[in-house]
């Protein structure tokens, strides 16, 4: 669970006291320093003491460093020192990462994170030796965002891996990679990604800016992140991707947007995204434009159906016959002639039984989860309307509203719409259509005055942009889409390339 930061209950001279620890040096005693290190970390049963000889001592948390390296490349290289001193220790090992550390606390926290501690009799330094090694799955195919056509591979929880498949899809100099580290307890490492010259530069450095600025005690995972250092925490809707694509992640690299990949967690952040880009899925750029087209214009179909659809229903029944054909009062009228229930009350159960229905599906497992969500509907549905608890013609309206909500590519998007249909489907049984227009206008303004990373949430209807036209409701063919960035990619290139023609002209002459 996230904790946010700690309140100050301690006076001052307390805090002194707890922050005098941090700068401990290390006891130059082998004794001393043990025991110090077992009272600091409180002795844990995973902690590793090795004695190589009278003088050098070795101590590591098992099953958080690498045991080939340590075996193979670190104890003989040990036992083969003669002058043992911290110096020609480090210089000795044949090792990435081998430093020197005068502060105990500074060790500890070395060790915490799968690096062996060396200590020398009689030295006040300690060398950490950096071979981390953690348990991780391997790659599979992303199980949130499936697509037909192309890649199959996911991210999964180590980072290092995760950066990796990114600098196999872009081969690229210019990536930049930023380390943070987050969290007081769990020192959580991130890494924030971008290509310099495409992305904005203002962008970087709010993104920069956030993450330093947060003080916060844990972080387990990149949705709390997003979350942390988003435009408007209030707002339901999200304003960063949440991904778990590679392709689609250094897509968005390619598109001038800044990536944040976090360590133990498999989904990987995006920003800034604007709202029609959440309705965008990579697999678009993978089919014929025509179809591509098609689908999306679906998927922006089924968003209106979905929040509009039952409320519609509940306004015209309940204070709008008018608006309904000649040929459907009747139907509508059998149907609904044993119903005891007001059409407010009718539509709200049953999209009450279709989340509980969904959410049941979700927790269970794969196998027992389809079950109950094939075997309830139908059970539920044919009970329901033999009981005269709700009409035919409802249930079908609600398995389509559900069923459109389910096109929408982003999982958290998809959330939201499911949430928007209740309140709007309460103004509907209170005012009709005006209070249908009334929500409309409350979505749209709230969705007008939002912000992603500082850009426009709307983009590129509000403001409007029509060169980012080609890729948004539609998708134009490729040749016709051109990646738009603050700076321009094509700026960039024409600028290389007047630099590479400039070093020709020099050669000749």
């Amino acid at each position: 669970m996230f904790r946010g930061p700690k309140k100050n209950v301690t006076n001052t001279n307390e805090q002194q006291n707890k922050k005098e620890p941090d700068k401990v040096p290390i006891p130059p005693s082998q004794t001393e320093f043990l025991s110090k290190l077992k009272e600091t970390i409180h002795s844990p049963a995973d902690l590793v003491v090795k004695y190589i000889s009278e003088t050098v001592t070795i101590t590591f948390l098992d099953f958080l460093i690498d045991g080939k390296t340590l075996n193979e490349q670190i104890l003989p290289t040990l036992e083969k020192v003669i002058n043992t001193s911290p110096k020609v220790i480090k210089e000795s090992l044949l090792i990435a990462e081998v430093d020197l550390v005068a502060e105990l606390n500074q060790g500890i926290l070395e060790m915490l994170i799968g690096a062996v501690l060396i200590h020398v009799e009689g030295h006040s330094e300690l060398v950490i030796a950096k071979i981390s090694s953690y348990q991780s799955r391997g790659l599979s195919a992303p199980e949130n965002e499936s697509q037909v056509i192309g890649s199959q591979v996911g991210f999964n929880e180590n980072i290092a891996t995760n950066i990796s498949l990114i600098r196999r899809y872009i081969t690229n100099p210019n990536l930049c990679n930023e380390k943070f580290t987050v969290g007081k307890d769990t020192r959580t490492s991130l890494s924030v990604l971008y290509i310099d010259g495409i992305a904005a530069e203002e962008h970087v450095n709010t993104v920069r800016q956030r993450i330093s600025d947060l003080d916060i005690l844990d972080l387990l995972d990149s949705a709390v992140l997003s979350e942390l250092i988003d435009d408007n925490s209030i707002s339901m809707f999200p304003q960063f991707l949440l991904t778990e694509r590679p392709d689609r992640f250094c897509d968005g690299l390619l598109s001038g947007k800044v990536g944040i990949v976090v360590n133990g967690s498999s989904m990987a952040i995006l920003c800034p995204y604007s709202f029609i880009e959440f309705f965008q899925s990579r697999e678009d750029q993978n089919l014929r434009w025509p179809i591509a087209t098609f689908i999306r214009l679906l998927r922006f179909s089924a968003i209106l159906i979905s929040i509009f659809f039952t409320p519609i229903y509940v306004a015209a029944l309940t204070f709008h016959y008018e608006v309904i054909p000649q040929p459907l009062l009747v139907p509508l009228s059998e149907s609904r002639a044993i119903v005891p229930f007001p059409p407010i009350v009718e539509a709200l159960v049953l999209e009450l039984i279709i989340e509980l229905l969904r959410e049941a599906g979700a927790r269970l497992p794969t196998k027992v989860g389809q079950t109950i969500g094939i075997v309830g509907g139908i059970v539920l549905g044919t009970a329901a309307v033999q009981a005269g608890i709700t009409s035919n013609i409802l249930i079908i309206i609600i398995a389509l509203c559900a069923l459109s909500s389910f096109t929408t590519p982003n999982y958290l998007m998809g959330n939201v719409i499911r949430i928007l249909r209740f309140p709007v489907i309460i103004l509907a049984g209170f005012w009709g259509f005006l209070g249908i227009m009334l929500a409309f206008c409350f979505i749209m303004i709230h969705l007008l005055r939002q912000s992603s990373l500082g850009a426009p949430y709307m983009a590129p209807i509000y403001p409007p942009r029509w060169k980012d036209w080609s890729d948004s409701f539609v998708r134009l063919p490729l040749p016709l889409i051109r990646r738009q960035s603050v700076n321009s990619r094509e700026t960039h290139t024409i600028q290389n390339t007047n630099d590479s023609f400039a070093k020709e002209e020099k050669v000749i002459e």
